[in-house]
């Protein structure tokens, strides 16, 4: 990847602040405190330092560190749960993928715009499902709660968990004016709990507005059990922590395009009500009455993961974190291809050869789009993707370092001026097409990477079990059952499915919202 992810602080002469060395400095009570710890301190109210001192000694603020390490200031007064999610992010040390400023990689609220455009949250704020959606995309692990599905019991157990470990954070969701405070709804990150008292420690974001402060945990349940106006349900709170491994590896749910609010609707709700509607007989039939009345940015909804990377990094040879790679995406796609709904598809489009016209693209078509999608990213620059930019593309198959062939995509590519060459590593099929139509134009490639039988075949298996509750004939529904049940089919499929329902489930939180929270 491009850029550069932080720099080791030289130590000594510096301690890091939030270094076992650091809290040690920060837990001496009878020496001087340093300064900067002395700063943090008196910048916070209702006598912090004595209640900070004795949480130290209780163990519950161990996530602190790490948090004020990174604590940063909302940008946009309605950035409260970006700001608060940016500070998560890099407290957990996720790498973004992606530069932010020159060769840096960092999480900045103003990155954090895949699940709603900044524009819209500038003008509107950002609802709790949409902040939980923002933060899976970004490559968090996230357990969402809202009061409606949690305790306040609970709560104060995920609190202590958190605020006694660097492992995972947590997010409060909550109404300002509970606490007396002016504003609505807001977010901020909870920086640590006092035992005794029964307080936490809110690292308000908004910072020009208030300093951290101490709530009780009891009043803040009570502001987060109120009922957001933009979505008709309470706000909550929730866990974020690191995967310990990369969530899938293959596919992706896109929520960059502007019609895919009504594609997670369609597959969430509308599906159900139309099987519930129509008098399905048969998988082909099932097949037709899902995806021929689809919108048509469903075939933009489900994304498959390619690689790009500039021609000069590393010429037409694999690393071998690349070779990794591309061994796991095949075996992927082998298994998806050895399922029975892959074969149902696969006849079925065979017999709807407009529905295939409706999802063919050209294996150059689609990588001229990634290579400029790589080349904004290389650059930091995805918000301006211009797909004009892409020039002349040859699809080659390249046998780099002993290995079996691979499929490399390359061409040229003008961004600001300046041409450079960029590579897509495709990844191939290790079994025989059969019958795989809707492919592409170029005979030789057929097969070699996903295709729509695929797409096609991982949505039906991410769809959640009730989609098919409205099945009325009892034999079809054993048969579907079957055919989508993802309990007996390999772990790393499975891994690849439970990723896009996961996906699927934070876009649809909160789908209906006319405003939200600022």
């Amino acid at each position: 990847m491009a850029g550069l992810y932080r720099r080791a602080l030289p130590s000594p002469p510096a301690i890091e602040f939030a270094s076992p060395q650091g809290k040690v400095i920060s837990k001496l009570k009878h020496q001087p405190r340093p300064h900067f710890l002395c700063s943090i301190i008196s910048y916070c109210s209702m006598n912090l330092q004595q209640l900070f001192t004795e949480a130290l000694g209780e163990g519950t603020m161990e996530g602190f560190f790490k948090l004020i390490s990174y604590y940063q200031t909302q940008s946009e007064p309605a950035y409260c749960g970006l700001a608060t999610l940016a500070v998560i992010l890099n407290a957990l040390a996720i790498d973004p993928g992606r530069t932010w400023k020159g060769p840096w990689r960092w999480f900045d609220d103003t990155m954090l715009d895949c699940c709603k455009p900044l524009s819209k949250i500038k003008a509107e704020g950002i609802t709790f499902g949409k902040v939980a959606c923002l933060a899976y995309c970004n490559g968090a692990k996230v357990e969402a709660f809202r009061t409606n599905e949690s305790s306040i019991d609970d709560f104060r157990r995920h609190v202590i968990s958190c605020a006694s470990s660097e492992d995972c954070h947590v997010i409060s969701s909550y109404h300002r004016g509970v606490f007396k405070q002016t504003g609505s709804g807001h977010f901020s990150p909870i920086g640590g709990y006092h035992a005794r008292k029964d307080l936490v420690l809110t690292l308000d974001v908004a910072r020009f507005k208030y300093p951290p402060h101490w709530v009780p945990l009891t009043l803040l349940w009570e502001a987060m059990d109120t009922i957001d106006k933009a979505t008709g349900h309470p706000r909550g709170f929730m866990i974020i922590s690191r995967f310990h491994k990369a969530p899938s590896v293959l596919y992706t749910v896109s929520c960059r395009h502007e019609g895919w609010s009504k594609v997670a609707k369609y597959l969430t709700e509308d599906v159900l009500h139309r099987l519930k509607m129509n008098d399905v007989k048969d998988v082909e039939n099932l097949l037709s009455v899902v995806f021929k009345s689809a919108p048509v940015d469903l075939k933009e909804f489900i994304k498959w993961v390619a690689e790009a990377r500039r021609q000069d990094d590393a010429g037409v040879s694999l690393s071998e974190e690349e070779k990794a790679r591309l061994i796991i995406k095949e075996e992927v796609l082998k298994q998806i291809q050895e399922t029975e709904i892959f074969e149902r598809i696969n006849r079925w489009l065979a017999s709807e050869i407009s529905v295939c016209e409706g999802y063919k693209q050209t294996l150059p078509k689609i990588a001229a789009n990634v290579r400029c999608q790589g080349a904004q990213m290389l650059a930091g620059q995805l918000s301006s993707l211009d797909e004009t930019c892409c020039k002349e593309t040859n699809v080659t198959p390249v046998k780099a370092d002993g290995v079996k062939p691979v499929t490399l995509v390359s061409g040229k590519i003008t961004s600001n001026g300046v041409e450079q060459g960029i590579d897509m590593l495709v990844p191939s099929s290790q079994t025989e097409p059969r019958n795989i139509l809707c492919d592409f134009d170029q005979s030789n490639c057929k097969g070699m990477h996903p295709s729509t039988a695929d797409i096609l075949t991982v949505i039906l298996l991410a769809l959640p079990q009730h989609t098919w509750s409205g099945i009325k004939e009892e034999k079809l529904l054993t048969q579907l059952n079957r055919c989508v049940s993802i309990e007996n089919i390999p772990s790393l499929l499975q891994q690849e499915v439970l990723h896009l329902r996961r996906q699927l489930h934070f876009l649809t939180i909160d789908l209906h919202e006319p405003s939200a929270s600022g």
